[in-house]
């Protein structure tokens, strides 16, 4: 029996992609072009990128809205999966990297379908036209709350929300904990238990990004 220890994640999520995602010449020149402009390498695992594909195509999802762009990966996985009439809107403080992100959706063939808008999220997420049918949450995780709140306003009985990197390499079960995102992680999983507009549930995860985990909730 292997034993479970960080290379041997690395090395199964290596397998789970090569057998169940495979290569995409699109989604690998993005991640390309995010290594070359010093973009930290934060975004999702081939795996999980899927899995929201995934999740947005069995929800049904149209309009989708994703808290924390980067170099836009998770948006072309997301992107694809509203299918033509559908739209997603994705929010990025840094306008470089949104430049990066810009130009990897467009190379992917969905920029029409994808709205970035630049700024804080505190400050874009009050402009926006409610109606959204998934929001995935993959920003400064000090700000969960906040984020949440805004997904429960913008969305509809029925919106899916992914609140991403909820682990925190386990630290998120230690209340002494003074890490800022332990913190905002912990408040944001209060919140999602505690407020009567979602009902949520969390897995822990290992995997080519470490010890770390998923909150999947609905709009009630």
């Amino acid at each position: 029996m292997a034993e479970s220890t960080p290379q041997n994640w690395h090395d199964v999520d290596h397998y789970l992609a090569e057998t169940l995602v495979g290569h995409d010449p699109a989604l690998e020149a993005a991640l390309a072009a995010q290594r070359d402009a010093g973009m930290p390498e934060i975004e999702v695992a081939p795996v999980a990128g899927k899995l929201l594909n995934l999740l947005v195509r069995i929800s049904g999802a149209e309009r989708v809205l994703e808290i924390g762009t980067l170099g836009g990966y998770s948006t072309i996985w997301m992107a694809r999966a509203v299918g033509e009439r559908g739209r997603v809107t994705t929010i990025e403080a840094e306008s470089s990297n949104a430049a990066v992100a810009r130009a990897s959706i467009d190379a992917a063939g969905v920029g029409d379908r994808v709205d970035i808008r630049i700024g804080r999220a505190a400050d874009v997420l009050p402009t926006l036209v409610g109606g959204f049918d998934l929001v995935f949450i993959d920003a400064d995780k000090e700000s969960n709350t906040i984020y949440l709140d805004w997904a429960a306003k913008l969305g509809h009985p029925g919106t899916v929300v992914i609140v991403d990197n909820i682990g925190r390499n386990g630290d998120v079960a230690d209340a002494s904990s003074a890490d800022p995102m332990v913190v905002g992680t912990r408040a944001g999983l209060r919140m999602l238990a505690d407020d009567p507009r979602f009902d949520a549930t969390a897995l822990q995860t290992v995997g080519l990004k470490g010890w770390d985990g998923v909150a999947l909730a609905v709009v009630v």
